[in-house]
C-alpha cells in the first residue's frame, strides 16, 4: 500500500467521523420526564429551539415560503408576517411556543433533537392518566383525570373563566378571538407533571386519521370541553395556524 493511498484512507476515515459526528442529535434543552417508559418533553417546543434548527439546517418554513401563516377569522385567514418566529407578527420570545409549523416540519424538528413526534395513544396515556410513583397533592397513581390538568381545567390557559387566570402574549388588537398563548411551561403542571397539555396551544401527533393528523390538547383559542379525552380533532397535514404546536417525545 503506498503512501497516496494510506493518506486516501485517512482523509476518508476523518471525512466519515466528521459526517457521523454532525449527524448526531443536537440536545434539547427543554427538560424531560419519563412517562410510561417514554421521555416526554415537559412543555412544549419553543421558538428558541427551532432558532437553534434554524440556525443548523438553514430551515424556512412553508408559512414563512408563504409570507406568513394563518389564523381563524370566520374561516382561516393569512396573516402576511405571522410565523414560528413571529406568531402574531412582532418579535416573540424564545421561551414562547412555536406555532405556524406543519405536522411535517414538527416531526422534522424533533428529529434534529433525536426525539420523534408522540402517537396519540401515547399522547393520551401521558395526559390523562396518573402515572408517578408518587405524585403530589392533588393526584393519584393510577387515577384517570378527565382535564389534563386533572380533576378541572383550572390550571390551564384556554378561553373560559373555568380556565387559569392567565393573559396572553398576543399583541392588543391582532385577534379577534382570545389573547393568544402564554410562555412554554408557565401554567400550572398537571398529570405527570407536564405543561400546558390541556389549553395554550394543540399538539401534533404523529397519528393520522385518512388524510388529516390527530391534534391533542386545544389552545387558548377554545374553551376547556376541547381539552377532553374523547375529543379527538384532525387538521391536514399541512396546516400552519397561530394555535398549532407540538411537543417531541424520545425512547431511552
Amino acid at each position: 500500500m503506498n503512501i497516496l493511498t494510506i493518506n486516501k484512507i485517512c482523509i476518508f476515515s476523518l471525512l466519515t467521523f466528521i459526517f457521523h459526528a454532525h449527524a448526531q442529535p443536537v440536545k434539547s434543552t427543554i427538560p424531560n420526564l419519563e412517562v410510561h417508559g417514554i421521555l416526554w418533553d415537559q412543555h412544549e417546543m419553543t421558538i428558541g429551539e427551532v432558532k437553534r434548527y434554524a440556525a443548523a439546517t438553514g430551515f424556512q418554513s412553508a408559512a414563512e415560503k408563504a409570507g406568513g401563516g394563518t389564523s381563524y377569522e370566520l374561516g382561516f385567514v393569512k396573516k402576511p408576517g405571522w410565523t414560528w418566529r413571529t406568531p402574531y407578527g412582532v418579535v416573540a420570545g424564545d421561551n414562547e411556543p412555536a406555532v405556524h409549523l406543519n405536522a411535517f416540519e414538527a416531526q422534522a424538528i424533533c428529529e434534529f433533537f433525536g426525539k420523534r413526534l408522540p402517537t396519540d395513544r401515547e399522547w393520551v396515556e401521558a395526559a390523562f392518566l396518573e402515572q408517578r410513583k408518587a405524585p403530589p397533592a392533588g393526584f393519584q397513581r393510577g387515577q384517570r383525570y378527565p382535564y389534563p390538568n386533572g380533576s378541572t381545567p383550572k390550571g390551564s390557559h384556554c378561553l373560559s373563566s373555568a380556565c387559569g387566570n392567565y393573559k396572553g402574549l398576543a399583541p392588543a388588537g391582532s385577534l379577534l378571538r382570545g389573547d393568544g398563548h402564554v410562555a412554554a411551561g408557565t401554567t400550572q403542571a398537571g398529570v405527570n407533571g407536564l405543561f400546558d397539555m390541556g389549553g395554550n396551544v394543540w399538539e401534533w401527533t404523529s397519528t393520522k386519521v385518512n388524510s388529516e393528523r390527530i391534534t391533542r390538547g386545544a389552545s387558548w383559542w377554545y374553551g376547556p370541553e376541547q381539552q377532553l379525552e374523547g375529543n379527538v380533532a384532525t387538521k391536514p397535514e399541512n396546516t400552519v395556524v397561530v394555535y398549532i404546536g407540538f411537543r417531541c417525545v424520545r425512547n431511552p
